[in-house]
C-alpha cells in the first residue's frame, strides 16, 4: 500500500512553488503521457503496434510504429495546458508549434518519446527521456530558443518501462525516483535522493565498435578487461543493453559508467547520442545524483548546442571513472600518454583533427 507516501503530484507542486509553479502542472502532464505510453508498451505484441514503418526520422533511422504513437501521446498530453512555448522531439525534423487554440507559456519541452525502441519488439526495457528549458517570456518559441546549454535546464527526467514503470526526475534539488502504482494510477516516491556511488567496477559500452574508438577509450576498456592482473588490480563486469534509459537507470540504482564515445565509424558524426534529447537530460540527472557526465573533453552540460539534432560523445556515471576517462583524453590530446602506447593504440593518427 502507498497510503501516506508522497505522490509525484504532491512532490512537484511542493518543489516548484514560486518561480516555477507553472512547471509543476507541465510535469504532471508529462507524467500523464508516461502512463499512456506505459499502457501502449505494456501490451507488447497484443497492441498490434509492433514492427517498423516505411518512414524514417530526421536522423535517417527507420521509425517503429511505437515511435510515432508515443511521440503523438506526448504532444497531445502537453500541448494544451498553457505552460509551453513549444516542443521539440527526436522524431520530428523541426520544433512543434503549439496549436493556435491553446495558450502559450514560457517553457520548452524537449523529448525522446521512446528511447531504445528497437528493443520493444523483443520485450526489453525501453523508456522516455525529457528535458525542460525556459525562455524569458511567454509566447511562440523560435528555433534558437531550444539551443541552450544543458546547464540551463530547469528539469529533466526519464521514464523506464520494465517490470514496473518508473519515472526518475530532477528539478534541480537532487534526483528522485517514482514508481507507478497501477491500481491507483499514481506515481509514488520510492527512491528519494538517489546517489551514484563515486567508485564502480562495472562499465557499459558496445565493444563491437572497439576498432573504431579513440585510443583513450581503448586504453580505459582494455584496463578494465585486464582485471586483477592489470594496472587497475580489480575485476570489472561489462554490461550492454542498447537502451540508454536502461543503462542510466542501472547506474543510478547501483553505480557504474556508461560510454557511447566518439569514433571513426562515421566521421561525419562527432558522437552517436543527441545532445538535447538524450545527453543533456541524462547528464543533469547523473550530476544531481552526485555522478559526472562528460564528452571526454569537457562537461556535457556546458556544451553550447549549434543544431537541434546535434550529436555528442557521452561518458557518464560514477565520478571517479568519468574523471579517469577525461584524464586519458587529456593525456592523449597532449601526447602525455606515449608511455602507455601499445599495438591497440597504433591507429591513433586516424583520430587526429
Amino acid at each position: 500500500m502507498h497510503i501516506g507516501r508522497t505522490t509525484l503530484s504532491k512532490f512537484v507542486i511542493e518543489q516548484t512553488r514560486g518561480a516555477h509553479s507553472e512547471m509543476g502542472a507541465l510535469l504532471i502532464d508529462v507524467a500523464a503521457a508516461v502512463k499512456t505510453i506505459s499502457g501502449l508498451v505494456g501490451k507488447g505484441a497484443l497492441s498490434g503496434f509492433s514492427g517498423s514503418m516505411a518512414s524514417t526520422n530526421v536522423q535517417g533511422e527507420v521509425q517503429k510504429k511505437l515511435d510515432v504513437l508515443t511521440n503523438e501521446a506526448i504532444l497531445r498530453h502537453c500541448e494544451w495546458g498553457g505552460q509551453l512555448a513549444g516542443m521539440a522531439s527526436e522524431e520530428m525534423d523541426a520544433p512543434y508549434a503549439i496549436p493556435a487554440e491553446y495558450p502559450r507559456g514560457r517553457y520548452l519541452l524537449i523529448f525522446d518519446p521512446l528511447d531504445g525502441s528497437s528493443n520493444s519488439d523483443v520485450n526489453v526495457s525501453v523508456g522516455t527521456i525529457f528535458s525542460i528549458l525556459q525562455r524569458p517570456t511567454a509566447g511562440d518559441a523560435e528555433p534558437a530558443d531550444f539551443l541552450q546549454p544543458g546547464a540551463r535546464q530547469v528539469a529533466a527526467g526519464y521514464a523506464i518501462y520494465g517490470p514496473s514503470t518508473m519515472l526518475v526526475l530532477s528539478v534541480g534539488t537532487g534526483t528522485h525516483g517514482f514508481t507507478l502504482h497501477r491500481e491507483s494510477g499514481n506515481f509514488i516516491l520510492t527512491h528519494p535522493d538517489i546517489r551514484v556511488p563515486e567508485t564502480t567496477r562495472e562499465f557499459a559500452i558496445n565493444t563491437s565498435n572497439e576498432r573504431f574508438w579513440e585510443p583513450p577509450v581503448q586504453r580505459y576498456v582494455s584496463e578494465c578487461k585486464a582485471g586483477k592482473t592489470g594496472i587497475r588490480e580489480a575485476d570489472f563486469n561489462m554490461r550492454w543493453i542498447a537502451s540508454m534509459v536502461a543503462e542510466v537507470h542501472r547506474i543510478l540504482m547501483r553505480g557504474g559508467i556508461f560510454m557511447y564515445p566518439k569514433d571513426n565509424k562515421d566521421p561525419a558524426k562527432p558522437g552517436r547520442l543527441r545532445l538535447l534529447y538524450e545527453a543533456n537530460p541524462m547528464a543533469m540527472l547523473i550530476e544531481q545524483a552526485g555522478g559526472a557526465a562528460s564528452t571526454g573533453r569537457g562537461r556535457i552540460l556546458d556544451v553550447a548546442p549549434e543544431a537541434l539534432h546535434q550529436r555528442v560523445p557521452v561518458m557518464l556515471g560514477s565520478r571517479e571513472e568519468v574523471e579517469r576517462l577525461e584524464r586519458y583524453h587529456h593525456e592523449y590530446d597532449t601526447g602525455a600518454d606515449r608511455p602507455f602506447a601499445s599495438p591497440l593504440f597504433a591507429e591513433r593518427s586516424l583520430f587526429r583533427d
